[in-house]
């Protein structure tokens, strides 16, 4: 069960910090499939500017919050693995779709916490339950979390919630997957100035400068300090980190 072609599959993959990832892995001769929700042109985009400097990728449609639709995905997932690099497995997955929600815990609705659920915890559990026995031998996942498990700011309780239950997951999929030589690890962005939650950390100036001044750093962070992490995370020089939760936000609220 080995891959000639060594391929990434990025969730998300189109915009923000799964875009910057995607781009990050293909820098180190790794092909990427990037998924994207409903903006196809936006997927389009990151495939073109892999092809221009030589990579080979492809996007494809993925609702990371419909476990109904997994199945579907991942017959669309073979079939551009034969058409595009003939072969029947990938190596690298990163889990990395995902959205977020301001509401104070009293606030939060059942919609919006099935809605958050759906996407970073069910979904994670599923798509990946789908498709391990896609991903060859000694390949890697990584799931993306958030320093919001280590630290607390008020209206995102439910959200962090589902990334502390990823971080759990992680340890339980390196644990049974192991056997395979399959690594898996979670990475904890800190705020990164995207357009992830309504662009709050990128376009308000005084949540960027509070931000900035609780970072060892004296920044917030931006996608290009994310997707190498991730992309290391893929190499063999990286094989003996396991079932770990890395923290890359700058050193935010040491």
């Amino acid at each position: 069960m080995a891959a000639t072609h060594k391929i990434a599959l990025v969730t998300g993959g189109s915009r923000g910090l799964g875009r910057n990832t995607a781009i990050a892995l293909s820098r180190k001769g790794i092909d990427v499939i990037v998924t994207y929700h409903s903006r196809m042109e936006d997927g389009m985009s990151v495939v073109r500017e892999i092809e221009g400097y030589g990579g080979k990728a492809a996007a494809l449609q993925l609702d990371a919050g419909d476990i109904s639709s997994f199945e579907a995905f991942a017959s669309q997932l073979n079939d551009v693995l034969k058409e595009k690099w003939n072969q029947d497995y990938f190596d690298f997955l990163v889990n990395n779709a995902g959205f977020g929600v301001n509401a104070l815990l009293a606030d939060t609705t059942e919609e919006q916490f099935d809605s958050l659920m759906n996407v970073h915890f069910k979904g994670v559990f599923f798509l990946t339950q789908r498709l391990i026995s896609r991903i060859a031998d000694n390949g890697r996942i990584v799931n993306i979390s958030t320093g919001l498990t280590r630290f607390a700011n008020e209206g995102y309780g439910a959200y962090a919630a589902m990334k502390g239950a990823i971080e759990v997951l992680t340890k339980y999929m390196a644990k049974e997957w192991g056997r395979r030589g399959i690594r898996v690890n979670a990475v904890a962005p800190g705020a990164i100035a995207t357009d992830f939650g309504g662009g709050v950390v990128r376009d308000n100036q005084g949540v960027n400068d509070f931000i900035g001044s609780q970072t060892a750093l004296g920044r917030v962070g931006e996608a290009d300090d994310i997707g190498g992490v991730v992309a290391s995370l893929c190499t063999d020089e990286m094989g003996w980190v396991n079932a770990q939760r890395i923290e890359a936000s700058g050193g935010m609220y040491l």
